[in-house]
């Protein structure tokens, strides 16, 4: 009994101790009937060894960041920026500032590609554990300096609303969101679950399934009603789902411009997955604002993106990672032959899509990748894809915040956006590496790692 209680005593200590981090981070009062919105209060000015601004723009030495409440309100050279008088000076030493990163796709809620327990998890896990797990993925993915994320498509019932939910009230530390409730897809292919007998996971418009026009823009609606920001549809069979080519159409035409039409009127975007070459072309001729993955792009369909100003978020760590997993027999039969094809078919992709200058916007497929290491992207980005350190940091940040519409107030550090902030080690112009060492994450004015 004298063992538990001071193992009690402890695990109190503990909690008491992150209350009190917490209450001074973000205001938050221990104790309190709801926590306060996390939001910075007072100036706080950042000086760092040099400073990358998201823009493109060249570098800038010896820089300054003034940071009222929740707004950049300086940046600049240290001799060219006045410090206000009683100001918090955070002296971050030898690193780089730059804007909190961006992730255009990721998979917050649920178990990762490789847990022992996925197969199955589907009828085997209670209802609200992917939710719950979504906490810890949330924070992870902050604390890797991603302040930003678009999550494309949760299980569960709105899981993902919840947790952008709970993040933007203060409940719990996590990136700003962009959610998409449930994917839209035809019955049978990569949004839908398969591989389980008639009856069992049968699913309809409230999960995402939706066939013809008219059913796909009730499913819009659907998604829309309970808070959906984006829409994400799957318009060509996928590596991970069971009984479909990877590089399938799945959508015709008509269904995926009902879809845009839809979304359009209920001012959303449409991120339609697609690694097959057909349903790249079929997607952007729709109009949809993104091609996730884009695998088997050809000059045709990168042409047709560059002249529709069509985003690809290309997700190579997913293909780097479910090449491994096959490789490795995580993944057999059908799903490993089609992750070999399209992690291969993906480092051409990429390199067809730079050269006719196809706006590119990072994004990692977190979920099939573990979160918290979402920055190797900007590592094959360079490795892969062939775009130089600024051309991948432009990337995670400025495009990112143009693909989700919010570029007024994220991507860059420029007076009078949010103070989403991040300071990696050293100089990532030199070795992009150094995007993957975050030592500091401020988000809306906020300090969660120093």
């Amino acid at each position: 009994m004298r063992t538990l209680r001071t193992i009690l005593t402890a695990f109190l200590i503990i909690v008491a101790s992150v209350c009190t981090f917490l209450s001074q981070e973000t205001g938050k009062q221990p104790g309190a009937i709801r926590p306060v919105p996390p939001q910075g209060m007072g100036v706080v000015v950042l000086r760092a060894a040099r400073l990358i601004d998201g823009t493109g723009n060249a570098a800038i030495s010896n820089a300054v960041v003034v940071v009222t409440d929740e707004r950049i309100t300086a940046v600049g050279a240290a001799g060219d920026v006045r410090i206000p008088p009683a100001a918090r000076i955070i002296d971050l030493g030898d690193v780089t500032v730059l804007p909190g990163f961006i992730d255009a796709h990721t998979h917050l809620i649920g178990r990762v590609l490789g847990d022992p327990e996925i197969e199955g998890a589907a009828v085997r896990d209670y209802e609200s554990f992917g939710a719950i797990l979504s906490v810890v993925n949330a924070r992870d993915t902050l604390m890797a300096g991603f302040t930003t994320v678009r999550n494309v498509g949760a299980g569960g019932r709105f899981d993902d609303l919840a947790l952008r939910k709970a993040i933007n009230e203060g409940w719990i530390p996590g990136p700003r969101m962009q959610s998409a409730g449930h994917s839209l897809g035809i019955t049978g292919g990569h949004c839908d679950s398969n591989g389980y007998r008639p009856g069992l996971m049968d699913r309809s418009i409230e999960d995402g399934i939706a066939n013809g026009p008219d059913e796909i823009r009730a499913a819009v609606r659907y998604q829309v009603k309970y808070g959906a920001d984006v829409i994400k549809t799957c318009a060509t069979g996928g590596v991970l789902s069971e009984g479909d080519a990877v590089g399938a159409t799945q959508y015709s035409y008509d269904e995926m411009k009902a879809m845009v039409d839809e979304a359009t009127k209920l001012e959303r975007k449409v991120a339609a997955h697609a690694h097959g070459t057909e349903g790249i072309k079929i997607a952007t001729r729709a109009g949809v604002a993104s091609i996730e993955h884009g695998s088997f792009m050809d000059e045709e369909g990168a042409r047709l993106m560059a002249q529709h100003g069509t985003f690809l978020v290309p997700t190579m760590m997913a293909g780097e990672t479910v090449e491994g997993a096959a490789k490795s027999g995580i993944l057999k039969g059908q799903r490993a032959e089609k992750a070999m094809a399209a992690a291969a078919a993906m480092r051409k992709g990429i390199k067809i899509a730079v050269a006719n200058k196809v706006p590119i916007a990072l994004g990692t497929d977190a979920g099939v990748i573990p979160h918290g290491t979402n920055a190797r992207e900007f590592v094959l980005l360079v490795e892969w894809g062939g775009l130089s350190p600024m051309e991948a940091i432009v990337a995670g940040t400025l495009n990112g915040s143009k693909l989700l519409g919010w570029d007024k107030n994220l991507g860059s550090l420029t007076v009078g956006k949010w103070a989403d902030i991040v300071a990696v080690s050293g100089d990532p112009l030199k070795d992009i590496h150094n995007m993957q060492k975050v030592v500091f994450v401020m988000k809306n004015g906020v300090v969660y790692k120093q």
